[in-house]
């Protein structure tokens, strides 16, 4: 599965952070895409802004929780935004501390350079696009 046209404001989020930052950033949203269609509960995803930043949401299924992509202040890595009332952060902290580093309990972020630690991120994104199928199973 390879990611579908960028609907053209999200694609004017993405041309305004800096480049890295975005090369990044579109590596990351291929790879949502991605994660997203190996998992047959996850369904369409709906892209769009939230915030000024480009967002993903579970909107078919309601299957998880939105990811949202962008740079923090201050910080010259790529951001991957939760919502911060969520255990996901704490949950990426658990299995990958020294992978990725980390703000609050509201992203992880990425350096801009190197490679793309795809199969961690894959387990983190995938954790993310599931969360209300994974709450749900425990009621």
């Amino acid at each position: 599965m390879t990611a579908p046209p960028l609907p053209r404001e999200v694609g004017r989020a993405f041309d305004v952070l800096p480049a890295p930052i975005g090369k990044r950033l579109l590596q990351v949203r291929a790879l949502i895409f991605a994660t997203a269609a190996a998992h047959d509960d996850v369904g369409r995803l709906t892209e769009t802004l939230k915030w000024g930043e480009p967002a993903y949401l579970t909107g078919e299924t309601g299957s998880g929780s939105t990811i949202r992509l962008g740079r923090l202040k201050g910080s010259d890595h790529a951001a991957i935004l939760f919502n911060c009332r969520t255990t996901l952060v704490d949950t990426f902290r658990e299995r990958f501390p020294d992978q990725f580093e980390y703000r609050q309990t509201r992203a992880l972020l990425l350096p801009v350079s190197g490679a793309l630690p795809k199969r961690e991120l894959t387990v983190c994104l995938s954790l993310a696009l599931t969360y209300h199928l994974d709450r749900r199973s425990e009621r």
